[in-house]
This record gives structure tokens, sequence and C-alpha cells, in this order.
């Protein structure tokens, strides 16, 4: 399962439930982007970052 390099998110499980409340299990996949970055040994590396973790911090992308 992917997870998100810095915020650690990854597939959240629930039910859905139609309109006679039947319920049914289904999944909230999180929104991950494979994005290249400087870790802090300045080494670069591919990882997977939530798109919401991507817009709020200043990481170094190359």
């Amino acid at each position: 399962m992917a997870k998100c390099y810095v915020t650690g998110k990854t597939t959240s499980f629930g039910n859905k439930r139609s309109h006679a409340l039947n319920a049914s299990r289904r999944t909230w996949k999180a929104n991950l982007q494979t994005v290249r970055i400087k870790d802090e040994n300045g080494n670069v590396k591919k990882v997977k970052i939530s798109a919401k973790a991507l817009k709020k911090l200043e990481l170094e992308r190359v």
C-alpha cells in the first residue's frame, strides 16, 4: 500500500451507505504524487507525497 513520505497518509476504509442505509465497504485513496526531492543528506530520491503536503511544505524539488 502506498504511503505519503511526509505525513504518512494511506488509504482510508469505511462504509458506503445507500438510501436504505445498506452498508458496503469502500476505500478513499490519498492523492499521492511521485516527486524527486533532495533529502537532508543532499541525495536525490523519488518519493510519494500527498498533494496537500506538496502545496504546504517547502521541499527542494529536483
